[in-house]
């Protein structure tokens, strides 16, 4: 199997802390010592796939924003990782003058303009420092890969290409134009990292295909300009596609607005949802004891913990695309075979009488301390057994509490059965009027997503009817306001989208995990099993990745930057079957859609998909994006 993107760029970054040379494989000496500078950006980029410890092994002792008070350390090396911007540029012409380190290692989060480097230079030169500065790069690495088959353009900044800021009625067509250009200028810097030039295919008449037509002409001029390209010579070659080239399907968030708003049922889009879940680190509240405090004492404050959810943990790896259920019970599972090997260390420690002693009275012994040897050697394996399975649990057990309280299992067989138009058991207004069933946002949420799916919008009495319960739950109409526009608008425009026909299963109400000593109490919450259906951003890629015809993708434009020139109905298309394809959704995504597409890959072997978005969001950032668009 070929590199992931994420390997990719992590191979990338660690050629850049090497001083842009490939890392020594078998080197026993001490790495350089260096200094690492990088701005929130960098920030942002390196936090996902490198820890502080991988940085110290190759050579990382500090590693400081550009914009925080430093103090000089004049013999060593700096390697800078930041985005070419004005303040960025002015702070290293500071940095010169100051004579702050030893050498300096300027590389840029993507291509930085020719009068910026003119900038440093006669800084360097003012400073007499132009020796010391000893190299400069262009690194092409401005996007954040979150999981093997993931990435988001940005998450500083991100309100500046939200799905607001496109969608905006006032907005300027230059505001557009620079939008669209931060956008492109990521995924450039993406396809550079993946060393392949695609084939796009977007919709017409909306921000994807202006994102399309930008990416296209980028891509063709740096094609053309073989001197200085991107995309020749080893790296290519070496590529995993080095015979067949991906397709790059760009998607419109408005092509399917039910999605962001749905309730989820597995693991990792249901953190997203309920928790604070950011670039692959969660945070949770830990819940105090419950004794009482003192009267008059003030409430204990709640300790917030960090987990990191990363591709070493194999129980994520496994289980963050599974139905709830399935990972609580799962959790119980390690939790047991965790204690047994804990039980057999301590059996062997009192058989041999060594309750209380430490480790090194055991070395001295000789005999039969071969099973012991064995049991100590896999401690540090069983602590970080133990780790995860906290980590797991603390996390487990905050979602299972919003389910609980906000009976997220009703809202999501509520919702599937909407979107798949089968019939429903209760009334809509059942719900909404039902003051324990989640919060305000909820039931605005299950609102929308019954306002968008309905081939015939309610009438004005009904509406008014719902508009009057929900106002009781406390809920914020102005969302409804856009999505009405929105609704009246892509009717004009086009069918609505098909959620295909998902279905839930009920199994009845827990009865594995309900045993005693089980750490999750599952009671009334119903165990929900999915049945695989493709949601439309998935069903379009399936169109345009097996060659389908289908009304809803026959008139998708077709670009290729490598054919020189030509118009688009005269270009030879690809007429097989493609065996990758990154799928690219402008106006943001969401980890429900993200696992949607990986199981629709796991079930076609060979094939391999990834998804990018241009921001990542949960329900309740995507509806106060569409509250602010419905106060215009």
């Amino acid at each position: 199997m070929a590199a992931s993107i994420r390997e990719k760029q992590t191979a990338a970054l660690k050629r850049m802390l090497n001083f842009n040379a490939p890392p020594l494989k078998n080197t026993a000496s001490e790495p350089v010592w260096k200094v690492l500078i990088y701005d929130r950006f960098g920030q942002d980029i390196i936090s996902p796939l490198l820890s502080v410890k991988e940085l110290r092994d190759m050579g990382i002792t500090l590693h400081l924003l550009l914009h925080s008070d430093r103090d000089p350390i004049p013999d060593v090396p700096a390697i800078y990782f930041v985005m070419p911007t004005e303040e960025n540029t002015d702070r290293i012409c500071q940095d010169l003058r100051n004579q702050l380190y030893e050498s300096y290692y300027l590389n840029f989060i993507s291509a930085i303009s020719r009068s910026k480097l003119e900038d440093i230079a006669s800084a360097a030169l003012a400073a007499n420092a132009v020796n010391q500065v000893t190299k400069v790069f262009d690194q092409y690495l401005n996007f954040i890969t979150l999981e093997d088959d993931m990435f988001v353009l940005c998450n500083q900044n991100k309100e500046h290409i939200s799905y607001h800021a496109i969608n905006k009625p006032d907005i300027m067509d230059t505001d557009m134009e620079a939008i669209m250009d931060t956008i492109v200028d990521s995924l450039f810097c993406f396809f550079v990292t993946l060393g392949a030039v695609p084939i796009i295919r977007c919709p017409r008449g909306n921000a994807a295909e202006m994102v399309a037509v930008k990416l296209d002409k980028k891509l063709r001029e740096n094609l053309r300009d073989a001197r200085n390209s991107l995309f020749t010579g080893d790296t290519m070659g070496t590529g995993q596609f080095s015979f067949q080239r991906p397709l790059f399907v760009l998607a419109d968030r408005n092509l399917d607005l039910a999605t962001p708003l749905h309730h989820t049922w597995t693991y990792q889009a249901l953190i997203h949802d309920v928790l604070d879940f950011h670039l692959n680190r969660v945070s949770v509240e830990e819940s105090q004891g419950s004794e009482a405090s003192p009267a008059g004492a003030r409430p204990k404050k709640k300790n917030k913990k960090s987990y990191d959810l990363t591709g070493a943990d194999r129980f994520w790896q496994k289980h963050k695309g599974s139905p709830f259920p399935e990972v609580a019970e799962a959790v119980q599972e390690e939790l047991d075979t965790y204690r047994a090997q804990e039980d057999e260390v301590k059996r062997l420690k009192s058989i041999m009488g060594l309750e209380g002693e430490d480790d090194g009275a055991i070395s001295m012994l000789s005999d039969n301390t071969a099973k012991l040897t064995s049991a100590v050697s896999s401690l540090p394996e069983l602590l970080e057994k133990k780790r995860l399975i906290d980590l797991h649990t603390n996390v487990a057990t905050a979602v299972l509490d919003h389910i609980k309280s906000r009976k997220l299992d009703v809202y999501f067989e509520y919702e599937e059965k909407l979107m798949s138009k089968s019939t429903l058991d209760k009334s809509l207004l059942d719900i909404i009027s039902d003051p324990d069933a989640g919060t305000a946002e909820d039931k605005m949420r299950l609102f929308l997503i019954y306002y968008i799916t309905s081939q015939q919008p309610p009438s004005e009495a009904d509406l008014e009817q719902y508009k009057k319960a929900l106002v009781n739950a406390a809920c914020d109409l102005s969302s409804l306001n856009y999505i009405k526009q929105w609704k009246a608008f892509t009717k004009m425009a086009a069918t609505p989208a098909n959620y295909g026909s998902s279905g839930v299963k009920p199994m009845g109400l827990f009865s594995r995990v309900m045993n005693t000593g089980s750490q999750f109490v599952m009671e009334g919450v119903k165990n929900l099993v999915l049945k695989q259906h493709n949601l439309p951003v998935t069903r379009i890629l399936d169109n345009l990745m097996e060659m389908k015809s289908n009304p809803e993708t026959d008139d998708y434009r077709y670009f290729d930057p490598k054919m020189l020139r030509g118009s688009e109905s005269s270009i030879p298309r690809n007429k097989n079957p493609f065996q990758e394809a990154i799928v690219f959704v402008v106006g943001g995504g969401n980890y429900i859609e993200y696992q949607n597409l990986v199981d629709y890959t796991k079930a076609r072997p060979g094939k391999r998909v990834l998804y990018g978005c241009s921001e990542l969001f949960n329900a309740a950032q995507f509806m106060k994006q569409l509250s602010l668009l419905g106060q215009k």
